[in-house]
């Protein structure tokens, strides 16, 4: 019986995710909060299908254990070096500060200061899975906001070992192990020596025994041992099993078998991950909410309004650009994972009342739900007047130029011709409408200006009418095409340079008469490709002639098929007959070369 409900309780999770998750993406709120919600659905105060929760959300908990492994994994020792000063200094501040703001709002309520100090701390901490997935699931990792909160995260599990260590001196206990406090030290050192010491010399030849046997599951079962035994054995010494982890992923960061662990952990770390947000949504106690429900939601919104508030003043001392920094606040302003473990141990050394602990993690546990619902109208509300803003920034006055050149758009592709012609002396005046891009530009001396490039009157007042030629690097494909169109009505003798983002973009452009055209991607890639071909044997020559043929036939077959774009079954026979075309030149071509390397007497 008990079997059949294990699968059962699975059945209920796999049905819930399936639904709410997809569900909560299609309405923009996020893959997180589809998670929370489901648990409440199937929770014990829902549907009321699954009731063990405290030993869901045990188990579920390995999800961010294997979150933070993977994360070392990416991590080289060198790397984390070089994090040492935000860890350290950008994590502190903000558990220093925050706790401090916490305690002294509750000590001004009239908390004792015990119950304050240790709340506050509790409270400080965020909540690693809900953090690093939002960021992982928008891609924002590698922003300043994404390492700043990775950074703060990574001294937060570190910062709760002391404080968990700290709550029994508060309560007036003292452990009943008869364990001198040295021996504990000396523990905690061997731990962390044989982490050092395994990962660096016993892992690695293990890992490569075991791929030699070019079994991929046992491979798999491999890398779950060594995080579960890393998660027993910092358990059994009282250290964070997360940090562990973590600390073994860097460990590993350097290892020829990084990609595959990656690979074998990556499916089990998200269905765990999930499961955790699952298990948070059902373990929240809305019975304890309905006895107190105006107290608990006051407490939810002043913690929110208060890390909130210290997080924004303190992104602004930590490199975050402007438009990040509300996010940043919001992303980090939820309670945490380890604030569970920090209350449960201020109720064992009756720091706290047993109420209070149920409280505070009901609290905490509405924080975590309320973080996507507030990232969800950050995205809906704040995030598009920032924009707004830069776009209301009136466009810069400009001076009449003469220079030859004036490139529209200057990101990753704009720049390279500006540069290109700035190290050749000819006169470039450039236009975006990027004010942050622009502010960095006019350090480096580039006469940039702010401004709708698709406006004529800019461009005429830029000197576009004297300008031998145009060139429009803008990114958005639909403004390149405005702009074409704008200049063609007014100067339709001006040539034309562009870049094509695709090929129905360069059929666009072909369109409307513009016939100096470079696809952005087209050119490095069949350079790249060359280089390929030499690597599997190929001549210098022979790879640089295969690539001239390729790009010349493209080419012709982009001309031809022009005409026909919005045809596609014409496009479709075309193509098809231009791959065939494609391979009888090759054939022709390796016999041609083949020959002309015999009579000149050159080994094969």
């Amino acid at each position: 019986m008990e079997h059949h409900s294990f699968l059962i309780n699975i059945l209920f999770y796999l049905v819930a995710a399936i639904i709410m998750v997809p569900l909560a993406k299609r309405l923009g709120m996020g893959a997180v909060l589809g998670y929370l919600v489901a648990g409440v659905v199937i929770g014990p105060w829902g549907l009321g299908l699954i009731k063990n929760v405290e030993v869901i959300l045990s188990f579920s908990e390995f999800g961010v254990v294997l979150l933070l492994f993977l994360i070392g994994l990416e991590l080289e020792p060198k790397r984390l070096w070089l994090l040492r000063r935000p860890i350290f200094g950008w994590g502190g501040a903000q558990v220093g500060v925050v706790s401090a703001g916490l305690c002294a709002v509750a000590m001004a309520f009239g908390v004792d200061w015990r119950t304050a100090l240790v709340g506050a701390l509790g409270l400080s901490l965020s909540s690693t899975a809900i953090v690093l997935a939002t960021l992982g699931e928008r891609k924002l990792m590698t922003t300043p906001a994404g390492s700043a909160g990775f950074s703060i995260l990574l001294f937060q599990d570190i910062a709760a070992i002391p404080m968990i260590a700290l709550v029994p001196l508060l309560g007036g206990l003292v452990t009943h192990s008869g364990e001198p406090g040295w021996l504990r030290v000396a523990k905690l050192a061997a731990v962390l020596a044989a982490l050092v010491i395994g990962g660096r010399f016993l892992v690695n030849p293990i890992l490569r025994f075991i791929a030699r046997t070019d079994l991929r599951e046992i491979f798999t079962a491999f890398a779950l041992l060594l995080v579960i035994a890393i998660c027993v054995l910092m358990e059994s010494v009282g250290l964070s099993m997360a940090l562990g982890t973590f600390m073994a992923g860097v460990l590993l960061a350097d290892s020829e078998y990084r990609h595959e662990l990656i690979s074998d952990l990556e499916p089990f770390k998200g269905l765990l991950l999930g499961l955790f947000f699952i298990a948070v949504g059902m373990s929240v106690d809305f019975g304890v909410l309905r006895a107190q429900p105006l107290l608990i939601l006051a407490l939810v919104a002043g913690l929110l309004a208060v890390k909130i508030a210290l997080l924004y003043v303190l992104s602004k001392f930590v490199d975050i650009p402007r438009g990040q920094q509300l996010f940043f606040a919001l992303l980090l302003s939820q309670g945490g994972e380890f604030a569970f473990v920090v209350f449960a141990a201020a109720e064992a050394a009756h720091v706290f009342a047993p109420e209070t602990a149920a409280l505070l993690v009901v609290v905490v546990t509405l924080s975590m739900v309320a973080t996507p619902l507030l990232l969800l109208a950050h995205d809906k509300f704040v995030a598009p007047r920032l924009q707004s803003d830069k776009k209301r920034r009136p466009d810069d006055h400009i001076e009449a130029q003469d220079n030859p050149i004036v490139i529209a758009g200057f990101g990753r592709f704009g720049q390279i011709i500006g540069r290109l012609l700035a190290a050749n002396k000819i006169g470039v005046t450039v236009l975006d409408h990027d004010p942050d891009q622009i502010d960095l530009l006019r350090k480096f001396g580039f006469k940039v200006f702010y401004g709708d490039a698709t406006r004529v009157d800019l461009l005429v007042a830029a000197g576009i009418e004297k300008a031998r030629a145009l060139v429009i690097a803008i990114d958005n494909v639909e403004d390149s095409l405005a702009l074409v169109d704008a200049v063609r009505l007014r100067l339709p003798e001006l040539t034309i340079l562009a870049r094509a983002r695709n090929v129905t973009h360069y059929y666009e452009l072909m369109k409307r008469g513009v016939t100096l055209i470079e696809r952005e991607t087209f050119a490095a890639a069949l350079l790249l490709g060359e280089q390929t071909l030499q690597q599997v044997g190929f001549s210098a020559e022979r790879a640089q002639r295969a690539a001239g043929i390729f790009g010349r036939h493209n080419l012709k077959t982009l001309l031809e098929v022009a005409p026909h774009f919005q045809d596609q079954q014409k496009v479709m026979s075309l193509t098809r007959q231009a791959r065939e075309e494609l391979e009888d030149m090759f054939e022709s071509d390796a016999a041609a070369f083949a020959a002309e390397k015999v009579e000149d007497g050159r080994p094969d």
